[in-house]
């Protein structure tokens, strides 16, 4: 069969790469074309565009590119009509997905929403569209299924992908002390910064980061830097701190790091499941972010908060992300922090709610089955 999946962003990169190798073991002639990045093309997928492209935040953002963002829309039309796949299959990534998932229902082709956009968090009155255009929705997260039994919708969850991303990298990789040797890191404990995956997520927040370093001389700080980001912007934005940059490393500097740093996004679950205590950092424009106060209806910004539905992690948000708050929250996440071992008893507890391994594995074999006449 064929299949042609939309990613906008490096986290929906990583679960359409799960996916992908999991529908082509499920399905052995499979043909599938992706909007995505290099991890979906290494699982065997066909890349026609890449998420560099398209990946815009925030509302000034978005209307600065709005050309950008008309013309990608219409070439995501045009190879979706060319190749007239079997099934569209959109992740995340909800201002462009929802328009394409209505494009292709309207077109006749079946539609799959592999990961739910955050409408539990804001815009609720999308999910209509949802019901109108996707024909099989698979959630990621356990308190989904609730906020979509109340909408009469019947979302799919069958576990969290990203356990068994991180669990297969973990299989692979070697001992503590030969990730450190290979990343050229000296014998100091690790804290690692991951300041996002867009330009303005990392221009904004990352300079703040690096500002803590040093603070802490008997640390080493390690800038977990994007493979599609210019290396000058890193370096711009840690200039003047004893900060390292370590390009495209991420699961390595987490599994050596004694903390971390995180901005919010799927960063901060990856930092729990690797056990990391963390920080999350989060800052957009004063425009972006006063519109998001009106809407979003969640306490909690970070993945971890979320699904626990408590307080594990502190959120630094806007002003509350400054040098002062930074030092204390660090120095209460370090080993010698008295917030070390709660927060990695908090961790185990998440493992445990978003359930066992196989989820990207038991998602394809429903997507197939579903399709099969």
């Amino acid at each position: 069969m064929k299949y042609f999946i939309i990613a906008g962003e490096p986290s929906g990169d990583l679960h359409g790469s799960n996916l992908v190798k999991h529908l082509r073991l499920t399905d052995p002639v499979a043909d599938i074309s992706c909007w995505g990045g290099e991890m979906m093309q290494e699982a065997g997928a066909r890349l026609l565009k890449h998420y560099r492209e398209t990946a815009f935040m925030g509302v000034w953002e978005v209307l600065a590119n709005i050309r950008k963002v008309k013309a990608n829309f219409k070439e995501c039309r045009r190879q979706v009509s060319e190749m007239k796949p079997d099934v569209v299959i959109l992740i995340d990534y909800p201002g462009f997905n929802l328009r394409m998932a209505r494009f292709a229902k309207e077109s006749g082709f079946r539609v799959f929403y592999y990961i739910s956009p955050k409408f539990w968090a804001w815009r609720e009155g999308r999910v209509e569209k949802l019901k109108r255009y996707v024909d099989r929705l698979y959630i990621i997260f356990p308190f989904e299924k609730e906020f979509y039994r109340r909408h009469d919708y019947p979302a799919i969850f069958m576990g969290n992908p990203l356990i068994d991303h991180i669990e297969e990298w973990r299989s692979k990789a070697p001992g503590t002390e030969t990730i450190k040797s290979s990343l050229n890191l000296d014998s100091r404990p690790v804290i690692a910064l991951l300041s996002g995956s867009r330009i303005q997520e990392v221009s904004r927040i990352l300079p703040v980061m690096a500002s803590v370093a040093s603070s802490f001389p008997d640390y080493q700080f390690v800038v977990a830097a994007m493979d599609h980001l210019p290396a000058e912007l890193y370096g711009r934005c840690t200039e003047g701190s004893p900060v390292r940059i370590i390009n495209g490393r991420t699961y390595d500097l987490l599994a050596v790091a004694e903390a971390a740093l995180v901005t919010s996004g799927t960063a901060t679950l990856e930092a729990a499941l690797f056990d990391v205590p963390q920080a999350v950092c989060y800052s957009t424009s004063r425009l972006t972010y006063t519109m998001a106060r009106w809407v979003i209806k969640v306490r909690f910004i970070s993945l971890v908060n979320l699904v626990m539905d408590r307080e594990v992690v502190r959120e630094l948000i806007q002003k509350e992300l400054n040098l002062t708050s930074l030092h204390r929250e660090l120095s209460q996440i370090l080993s010698t922090g008295y917030r070390h071992g709660i927060m990695k008893r908090d961790y185990r507890e998440l493992k445990e709610i978003l359930g066992g391994g196989g989820a990207s594995e038991r998602v394809a074999a429903d997507m197939v089955a579903s399709l099969e006449p």
